[in-house]
């Protein structure tokens, strides 16, 4: 209940501000991957350039949310289950704000 509380307070604070903050890019990239995608279908269906996809690809994929195999036409990108949870519950919160 308590993470409820912080995600709900961040995601006020920086729709507030008018600009994604790091919450926001990454859920981007999330539901980008829903279906495996490539980095170059995550930059553009994200909205971000290639130096931040460099910069969050691997932190998501530390932390479990997302996962990186080999694909026939190069590295495709994947939401985990952790990552869909994460995902769901951050559309949850988006939805009191």
């Amino acid at each position: 209940m308590y993470i409820w509380l912080i995600l709900q307070a961040y995601l006020v604070v920086a729709l507030a501000r008018g600009r994604r903050g790091r919450v926001e890019i990454m859920m981007d990239i999330l539901d980008e991957a829903l279906s495996g995608v490539n980095k170059t279908g995550i930059v553009y269906g994200a909205n971000m350039n290639f130096n931040m996809a460099e910069r969050y690809l691997p932190l998501l994929i530390s932390r479990g949310l997302l996962v990186k195999s080999d694909g026939a036409q190069g590295d495709v990108y994947k939401i985990t289950a952790r990552g869909r949870e994460v995902l769901k519950n951050y559309k949850r919160v988006r939805e009191f704000v």
